[in-house]
Parts: structure tokens; sequence; C-alpha cells
């Protein structure tokens, strides 16, 4: 099995060096034509001055050299070419070859380094930021596509960057006068607890439970301070195990019990017994939490919540949230697991959270090479969580 594995992903490699070699099939060409017009111009021209004038003109020219410079006879000048000379023709020859293909080859060079000009410019167009389409020349497409995808990339995570920065800092602001208002209640109860030492029983217990309901709403906003700073220098590391999916789930549904009991819901598990799923109980366990808490508090009161189970074969899991209330918009369906996005645009709400929550689950499934996506029509909210099965499970074993 390992090893027809191993050849496919051998052939798989073998096609993606053929098609990245056939991507600068043009470039190839064009520096195998120009190397072969040098090379042909650089014989053209040796040969021709060979015939023209090496027994003709410039032989006689040499002569008449040697004997104006240094003073020499006809005689000693004719020896001196014959025997210095033409005898090592060839290797003269040679050398002129050799001096005229690198003078051609030299000039022929500042058109081949136009291509990476053109492809320093690029990288400088990415490096300062700049949004215009990069253009090379038409052998270097490839390059061209690759820089032109690379900066949409970088466009996109730049945008992505500054949206999350922005909802970030708005969250805060958000936050920090949020916190003002219980803090001023808890301040203004507990002073008059205080100064009114003999209040009624009965109106002193009033107060202490609004105190207490104050305080509880304060240090639910600090604990979304907490998780903001958490999530900009947290790293996750998986410590993968074999875990029941089934145990798991109903012991999350018993620990919601207060709540949903709160609103008159209910959670019904419709899963086999013995599914199993390989990967980080801790990470997992709050990834259905993050989406189990979402499903209550924007459930219709009185209504059930479904969480379906399901083996996909062949290596597949799905986990299925489903609950009755209000319709997701689809330009919101499509943000909620973005960083510091919140469903809840009141900011007095007190369902929502620091918007990390689905953020986080997002990350959490996808290093356990899963994925989660939401559905929304009709007043049904559905949450699904893929992971991976039997693949998971082979993980494990090696």
């Amino acid at each position: 099995m390992k090893t027809k594995e191993k050849r496919k992903t051998g052939f798989q490699e073998f096609w993606k060096r053929r098609k990245k070699n056939a991507a600068y099939s043009n470039l190839r060409f064009r520096i195998l034509i120009q190397t072969s017009a040098i090379v042909l111009l650089t014989f053209l021209i040796i040969f021709t001055i060979y015939r023209r004038f090496w027994f003709g003109r410039v032989g006689d020219w040499i002569v008449q050299f040697l004997q104006d410079v240094f003073r020499l006879g006809r005689e000693d000048a004719l020896n001196i070419y014959q025997y210095g000379l033409r005898e090592n023709s060839s290797l003269i020859i040679f050398g002129a070859v050799a001096a005229c293909f690198l003078l051609l080859f030299w000039f022929c060079l500042s058109w081949f380094i136009r291509y990476f000009d053109e492809i320093d410019a690029g990288l400088d167009q990415l490096v300062q930021g700049d949004n215009r389409q990069i253009v090379l020349s038409p052998e270097m497409a490839p390059m061209e596509q690759k820089l032109n995808v690379l900066r949409q990339t970088l466009e996109k995570r730049e945008l992505e960057a500054r949206l999350a920065e922005e909802r970030k800092n708005n969250l805060v602001m958000y936050l920090a006068h949020d916190i003002r208002t219980p803090l001023t209640s808890v301040i203004g109860y507990l002073s008059l607890l205080e100064e009114a030492p003999d209040m009624p029983a009965e109106q002193k217990a009033k107060y202490v439970h609004i105190t207490l309901e104050k305080a509880n709403r304060l240090e639910q906003l600090i604990n979304e301070f907490f998780e903001i700073t958490r999530y900009n220098i947290q790293e996750i590391v998986l410590e993968k195990e074999k875990i029941d999916l089934y145990y798991m789930l109903m012991q999350m549904i018993e620990e919601f019990y207060p709540l949903l009991e709160e609103k008159g819901n209910q959670a019904a598990l419709h899963s086999d017994e013995n599914v199993m799923v390989y990967g980080d109980s801790v990470k997992l366990a709050r990834v259905f939490h993050n989406i189990l808490k979402n499903a209550i508090a924007y459930s219709y009161r009185d209504t059930t919540i479904d969480i379906f189970v399901e083996e996909a074969p062949p290596d597949k899991i799905s986990i299925r949230f489903q609950n009755r209330g209000k319709t997701i918009p689809k330009e919101k369906l499509a943000a909620i697991f973005d960083k510091f996005y919140r469903m809840d645009e009141a900011r007095s709400s007190n369902t929502g959270g620091a918007g990390l929550g689905l953020a986080i689950a997002k990350e959490i499934v996808a290093r356990h090479g899963g994925r989660i996506f939401a559905e929304s029509e009709k007043e049904q909210v559905v949450f699904w969580v893929e992971l991976p099965g039997k693949l998971g499970e082979q993980e494990r074993q090696q």
C-alpha cells in the first residue's frame, strides 16, 4: 500500500516538474535561438575575415606594419609573418573565434538580463504596495502570473488584517464603554447599601441581587478583554488522542443544561454511541462549546437544538448543529468566522462576545485537517464541522 502511494506521489511530482518546465518553453526556445544565432554569426565573421583578408590585404598590412614600426627589411618581416603568424593560424583563429563569441555574447546578455530587471521591478512594485497589474515580457508569462497572484494574495491579506484590526479597535472601544455601565451600577448600589445600613431586608436583597448581576456582567466583559489578548499571542498546538465523540457531546449537553433550561430549549444528540475521532480533546471541546453556545444564544425559545453525527465514507466524520432561529443573511454568514466579528450589532446585548469564538473554532478545525461552515435559510441555522475519520486513525498509527 505504501509502495503504491510512493509511486503515485513520485508520478505526481514528475508531472509537476514537466508542467513547470513546459511553462518556460518559450523562454528556453528564445535562448536557444539567440545562442545559435551568436555561434553562427561568430563563425560567419571569422570565416569572412579569414577568406578575404588573411591571405591578401591583412597579410600585406601586417608585413608593412612590421617594417614601419620595427624598421625591419621586407624579407625579415615576411619571415616573421610566415613563421610567427601563418604557422600558428589555428591558434589565432581559435582565439579570434572565442573573442568574437564572448563579445557578441556580452551584448546578448543585456537582452537576457532585462528579464531579471523586469522581475526586480515587479518585486519592487509588490514591496511598495503598488496595486497595478504587473506586466512582464511574453516569455515570462508564468512568472508574471505568479507575481500577480502573489500581489492579489497580499492585497487580500492586507485588507483582511486592516478590517480585523478595525473590528478589534471598535470592539475594544465598545467594551471599554460597556464596562463603565455595570461598574457604575455596582459602585452605586454598594454605596446605597453602605449609606443605609438599616435598609429593609427585602430592599437590601433586591439591591444585592442587582449588584451581583452587574458584577457578573463586568466579569464577562473583562474576560472578553483577556480573550482578545490571548488570541493575539496564542499558538494552537494540538495534542492528539483517540476521542469518544458521542461521550464528549453528551457531556457538553449536560453542562449546558442550566442555560438550555433557562430559555426552555432542549438539545438532542443523534449519533451512534461508538463514533470515535482522532484529535485534541480539549481543542475540539472548545469548538463544540462555542458552536453550542451560539446556537443557544440565537435560538428561539422553547425549541430543540439537534446535533447529528454521521460517518461519511471513506474518511470523514460530519457533526451538524441545527437550531431554529432568525435567518442569518448571506453577507453575515460569510463573515461569522472572521476575527472580532459579532452577530449581535447591539452593543448592550449580553449575548455578544468578543467575536473570537467561531474564529478560533475555525482555526482549530483547520489544524485538524477539517473544515467548518454554516448555512441558514427559512429560520433555520446549521453549523457543520467535518473532521478526518479513517485518515486521522492512520496518522495516529504512523
